[in-house]
């Protein structure tokens, strides 16, 4: 079986050759023309489709490169190759030499991306990491060249063996144009077509050495980390929100989170004075220029009164009980009521235990002359 095999693969060679290849695939870029010990009869046909070109090695050099046609093999046609093999007289018996069909169609929808993020210098965010990716379109436009530079003698060359040199490429020249565009870090998800143009023409020339021709580049996404998008927009609402506003909103907020703690009245009383209190303060910082701001935004006009003082409440105990807050007059007419006595405990913010009323101060005054004598028994 193998001496027949043998004898009809030679007898082969007394007939006219023809040399051409149709792709079925859609990712192969170069295809190897295979011959029996890789001779072409002289005189062979050579048929080259649209989208293709092919390109003869002899001896590991480039002979010739053929495009779209139909051609006979000859001294005509391969004045190169018959440089190199030295024929004075032509081909009256087989020659050696590798064909190579190189698909020269538009290439489309290549995938890109950052295997690993990337990471930039922002003035306000210092060093951040952003990831990238996107699509490409690419030619080969000089065949003769990527045979000898990339395809080597591969015999069925794919543009999945191709990207993943050009991929490298990319992230390296991507890494290196976002780097020098020097964007605040927001902008970059913002400007993908700008970017694409720009990497476009850094990378063309790169791509360009080993034969190929990027048509298009597309940047699809810049991502970042949720974290930092996080501060991003915070930052972004805080540069376009009214500083006063805001802090008269946090004020409110404040008011209302010490109104909910336990404690029920006392509570509300010290979260309402401790909540106008924060108020006029973030009111006077936002505006240092305009004296005090009273709460709600509106500066008093010139002449006018000054806020209303905050009123001290006081808690008293009677009857085994704690009561309040009550005002200094309301306490004064329990005083004069008999609820409650000299004896009595009471509290007020800023003490640190209960003290009898007779040891306050500025309740010293119910203790006068106006505190009637004990009933008589």
């Amino acid at each position: 079986m193998d001496l027949f095999n043998e004898i009809k693969k030679k007898l082969s060679h007394e007939f006219i050759d023809i040399i051409e290849w149709l792709d079925n695939t859609n990712g192969t870029i170069v295809h190897r023309f295979e011959r029996y010990q890789n001779e072409i009869k002289n005189n062979a046909k050579l048929i080259v489709r649209e989208g293709q070109t092919a390109v003869f090695i002899n001896e590991g050099q480039l002979a010739d490169v053929f495009k779209a046609g139909t051609y006979t093999l000859n001294t005509q046609n391969l004045p190169i190759l018959t440089t190199l093999k030295g024929w004075k007289y032509g081909f009256d018996s087989p020659f050696k030499a590798e064909v190579y069909f190189v698909n020269t169609h538009l290439f489309t929808d290549e995938k890109w991306g950052t295997k690993n993020p990337v990471i930039l210098s922002d003035e306000r965010f210092g060093l951040v990491e952003i990831r990238a990716f996107g699509t490409y379109s690419f030619r080969i436009n000089d065949p003769g060249k990527f045979v000898v530079d990339v395809v080597g003698t591969d015999g069925n060359f794919t543009n999945y063996e191709v990207n993943e040199h050009l991929k490298s490429l990319i992230v390296t020249r991507f890494t290196d144009t976002v780097g020098e565009a020097n964007l605040p870090i927001e902008l970059y998800a913002a400007n993908t077509s700008e970017l694409s143009e720009t990497c476009t023409e850094v990378m063309q020339p790169e791509f360009g050495r080993v034969g190929i021709e990027l048509e298009r580049f597309y940047i699809e996404n810049v991502s970042m980390p949720e974290e930092l998008k996080k501060e991003i927009f915070e930052y972004s609402r805080l540069d376009k929100l009214d500083m006063v506003k805001l802090s008269q909103f946090k004020a409110a907020k404040a008011m209302e989170a010490a109104a909910k703690n336990e404690g029920g009245t006392a509570g509300a009383g010290m979260g309402m004075g401790m909540g106008f209190v924060l108020a006029q303060q973030m009111g006077n910082m936002m505006n240092p220029q305009g004296g005090q701001q009273p709460f709600g935004g509106q500066a008093p006009s010139a002449g006018g009164p000054p806020p209303m003082p905050v009123q001290v409440q006081y808690y008293y105990s009677a009857s085994g009980k704690q009561n309040g807050p009550v005002p200094f007059d309301k306490l004064k007419e329990l005083f004069a009521s008999r609820t409650i006595n000299r004896d009595s405990l009471v509290w007020k913010q800023g003490m640190q235990n209960w003290i009898a009323l007779k040891e306050v101060e500025e309740l010293k005054s119910f203790l006068g002359g106006n505190t009637p004598p004990p009933l008589p028994i």
